[in-house]
């Protein structure tokens, strides 16, 4: 691989393809090549862009060399002037562009959701096989891995001092229960982000559920089976999901948007009385290797002060019962912060001799995490500096990206399967709900 990567960005219409540039890189080229049908998207992309460039501190120096047209796809196949490609934007054809991209020998970052369909889930087998003829990468943006309870939690679980065996659930009382609030009014970069239209259409965008739930399928393998590949044929068993809607007025969609009314195109497919209906909020109920495992996303209009986009977790082993949950700092603001509970009270003493045990084991990669007793459950504390934010994981993926194009052959093989069976778990619920809402 030559040390100074060509990067290109394909069609961009969502905020994280500019996310991915918000630091510079010294492997990566300062010109990136945009290829992109002319509209707001691309505008949109250019100006976060030039505000990277122009913010007064750490400030960026990318140079857009902008190919836009409707025949971008076709320009973007015969030129190609870079070696690696990122893509987020419109969910529905996703899947045909990373296809493209990989059929045309470029690596792909891409941001999930890769499919909102269980009808393109045959595309998704044909991109892997694609990128293994070819020794390609082509890497999903997961970022909730890099949140750092996140990774604190998994460590735990895996813990048989703390957490003990897993405890299989039930269908009421899961193993694993993730749910993540996300608020359609907020901030990217310290502005209002402004949405497309198209966003809010459930046949462009997705329903919740296939779109935030990609993170939450990804997290509960990641977490409960890490560096084990989940056959989603055999492991994995969709038995419930639900959807309902987060109602947005003309007025919040025009702060949102932009726009003075709705479009046409969701007047007719979205719109009910003089309310947007965003398909945002839904549940799966799933088994992992006989595990019970709940996932939820829902959707609110906006944060209360100081909090952002959340997510909580709770995992249930023999031992201990481990939950991640947004605390109230000094500051005013939140975080998310990560608390061990012993199952029987009379083992708490000798829990939090265990906790003090790994929390040592962790000085080399965390140093200044520390447990703190609080009586009938224990915390643990992690140093501020190691609180990054969600725009912050995006330079953390795109690092891991950088290190695997040096070598596509090191990507784990149970990344892979794992790929699979989180497709295959969202585009699941997405059919099973929708056919719950038509009946």
């Amino acid at each position: 691989m030559s040390r100074t990567i060509r990067l290109m960005t394909l069609a961009p219409g969502h905020h994280h393809a500019a996310l991915v540039q918000k630091q510079m890189h010294p492997e990566v080229h300062r010109r990136v090549y945009v290829y992109a049908p002319v509209g707001e998207d691309l505008i949109a992309h250019m100006s976060r862009i030039t505000a990277f460039n122009q913010r007064e501190a750490d400030a960026t120096s990318w140079e857009l060399d902008v190919r836009a047209g409707s025949n971008y796809l076709e320009r973007y196949l015969r030129e190609q002037p870079g070696t690696a490609v990122v893509i987020a934007g419109r969910n529905r054809t996703k899947i045909d562009l990373i296809l493209a991209a990989v059929s045309n020998a470029a690596h792909v970052l891409a941001d999930k959701p890769w499919i909102i369909n269980a009808d393109d889930f045959d595309k998704l087998v044909e991109v892997q096989r694609q990128a293994e003829l070819r020794d390609l990468l082509v890497l999903d943006m997961m970022t909730e891995r890099f949140e750092v309870t996140t990774m604190l939690l998994r460590d735990i679980i895996g813990d048989r001092d703390i957490f003990g065996p897993l405890q299989a659930g039930t269908r009421d009382q899961p193993a694993l229960t993730l749910e993540s609030v996300h608020y359609l009014k907020k901030q990217v970069d310290g502005a209002l982000l402004r949405r497309p239209a198209w966003w809010f259409d459930a046949e462009e965008a997705g329903v919740g559920l296939a779109d935030v739930g990609t993170h939450l399928a990804d997290l509960s393998m990641w977490l409960l089976f890490p560096e084990q590949s989940i056959d989603y044929r055999s492991d994995v068993r969709v038995f419930e999901a639900n959807q309902w809607p987060t109602p947005v007025s003309r007025e919040q969609f025009r702060e949102l948007t932009g726009l003075d009314d709705y479009p046409p195109l969701l007047k007719n497919r979205c719109v009910s009385g003089d309310l947007l209906l965003y398909q945002g909020n839904g549940s799966i109920g799933l088994t992992l290797r006989g595990a019970h495992v709940r996932l939820a996303v829902s959707w609110d209009y906006e944060a209360p002060a100081g909090l952002q986009d959340t997510q909580e977790v709770t995992a249930h082993g023999m031992r201990a019962q481990v939950n991640v949950r947004p605390i109230t700092t000094q500051q005013g603001g939140y975080r998310p912060e990560l608390f061990v509970t012993a199952k029987d009270a009379d083992d708490h003493g000798a829990m939090f001799a265990a906790v003090g045990r790994r929390c040592v084991a962790w000085q080399a990669r965390f140093p200044g995490v520390s447990a703190v007793d609080l009586g009938s459950q224990i915390q643990i504390v992690v140093p501020d500096r190691f609180h990054t934010d969600h725009e912050q994981h995006f330079a953390a993926v795109f690092g891991e990206f950088l290190r695997y194009m040096r070598n596509p052959r090191r990507v784990p093989t149970w990344e892979n399967a794992n790929l699979l069976a989180k497709y295959y778990i969202t585009t699941t619920a997405a059919r099973l709900a929708r056919q719950k809402q038509v009946a």
